[in-house]
Parts: C-alpha cells; sequence; structure tokens
C-alpha cells in the first residue's frame, strides 16, 4: 500500500528545494513558492516525473490569469467576504489565498497535480490563511456548497475549455458568481461573459514568450462562446 505520509513529504521536499519564495509584482500581499527559470525546473521536473509520476510544474508560476484574478479579489472583497468560494486550476494557489485574506468565509482549491495541492498547503501557511487544498476533478460538480467559483488562466487548451467553459457557464445559471481570470487566451470566451477589470501583469518571460501581459477578469454571465477571443 502506498505511504502518502512519504508521499506527501517527499512533494514537499522537491517544492522547497527547487522553488523560491517571492511575491508577483501584481500582488506584493502574496509570497509564494515559485520557480525562478522555465528551464531548470522543468529539467528536473522530468527526471522526478519518471519516478513519481506527476505533471509538469504548473503551480510553480504564478500565471497572468491567476495574477489578474487574485488582485480583483483583493481589489473587491466584496466578491468573496463571508462567502464560500471554490478556486478551480488552482495551481500555486494565488487566487484561493487571495479570497482568504479578502474574508471568505471559506475557500476549497483544486488541482489534479497532488504537488500543486501540497504547493497550495504550503503557500497558504505561509500567508497565514486556511485554504482547504484537494486533487479530486471538479469539472461537472454542481457545487451547491459554494457561492462563488473562480478560474484563474485556464482557456489555454482546447480540450480543457471545451469541458470547462459549460460547466462554468451552467454554475452562473444556478446562481453562482463566476469569475474567470484571462490574459488573452486562444481559448477564451468570446461571449457570455462581461469584463469587472482588467491589469498589466509582469510574466516570467521564458513562460509566457513576452514581459507582460493585459490580464482581464471576466464575469460569466449566461452561455460562453468558445470561439476564442483574439490575443490582447
Amino acid at each position: 500500500m502506498p505511504d502518502r505520509a512519504h508521499d506527501d513529504d517527499a512533494r514537499d521536499a522537491f517544492i522547497l528545494s527547487h522553488t523560491e519564495v517571492a511575491a508577483p509584482r501584481l500582488c506584493p500581499e502574496i509570497a509564494l513558492h515559485l520557480a525562478t527559470e522555465l528551464t531548470t525546473l522543468w529539467t528536473v521536473t522530468e527526471a522526478w516525473l519518471a519516478e513519481h509520476g506527476v505533471p509538469p510544474p504548473y503551480w510553480a508560476f504564478a500565471w497572468a490569469g491567476g495574477q489578474a484574478l487574485a488582485r480583483a479579489v483583493l481589489d473587491r472583497p466584496e466578491l468573496v467576504r463571508g462567502r464560500a468560494v471554490l478556486d478551480f486550476a488552482s495551481g500555486s494557489g494565488i487566487v484561493a489565498i487571495a479570497a482568504a485574506m479578502a474574508g471568505a468565509a471559506r475557500v476549497v482549491a483544486t488541482d489534479v497535480d497532488p504537488v500543486a495541492v501540497r504547493a497550495i498547503g504550503l503557500n497558504a501557511r505561509r500567508a497565514e490563511v486556511a485554504v482547504e487544498a484537494t486533487s479530486r476533478d471538479v469539472i461537472d460538480d454542481p457545487c451547491a456548497r459554494f457561492d462563488v467559483v473562480l478560474a484563474g488562466d485556464v482557456c489555454y487548451e482546447q480540450p480543457m475549455s471545451s469541458r470547462v467553459l459549460p460547466w462554468l457557464a451552467s454554475l452562473a445559471r444556478a446562481g453562482k458568481t463566476v469569475l474567470i481570470g484571462e490574459p488573452g487566451r486562444t481559448y477564451a470566451p468570446a461571449t457570455g461573459v462581461e469584463e469587472l477589470a482588467r491589469y498589466e501583469v509582469e510574466t516570467v518571460a521564458d513562460v509566457e514568450g513576452v514581459a507582460r501581459k493585459i490580464g482581464r477578469v471576466l464575469r460569466v454571465t449566461s452561455r460562453p462562446s468558445r470561439n476564442g477571443l483574439r490575443k490582447l
């Protein structure tokens, strides 16, 4: 039988060994365990992947959409204050941590990568906030226990967008507040959303290919189209 505690200790050790604590410039309130460059971590992870069976380290970067969404939540705490919040595809946990800082009654962060789940826990403890982290795939779940669903930067691939956008739309139609952090990804919704905020986000250039991106925060209002937006 697998030793879960041993696996978790190994994941924590991997995170601590291959990241540095830093705060994204757009969200200086939130310090995270982040990679300083893509190539080194990706190479190390490929070797670790063969031994432990984990996905690439998407959790090790504060993606532009997540930064924008976290900033919007911090700037407008009324979006989450006193409410139960689900942060979908949480990655580093930046959005979940922002929601907890903004006064959410409960915050659950989901990511199918078990290493991301450990990173979220480490980052939340550093921020001294309560965030529950789980690797359960919640797509198609009605999320009955939640009032707000947050999704930072989830439209970068067609298969994922095709699954995620109809689900988010169903949650919006059920009366939940559904917000997407969107930095101009190809498969972002073109309709069925309204813009709440936009920010210029400093990125890791070898991750995004550019030094800055415009991150928009979109509220899902109806069934979003999967026709891509133009790159911003």
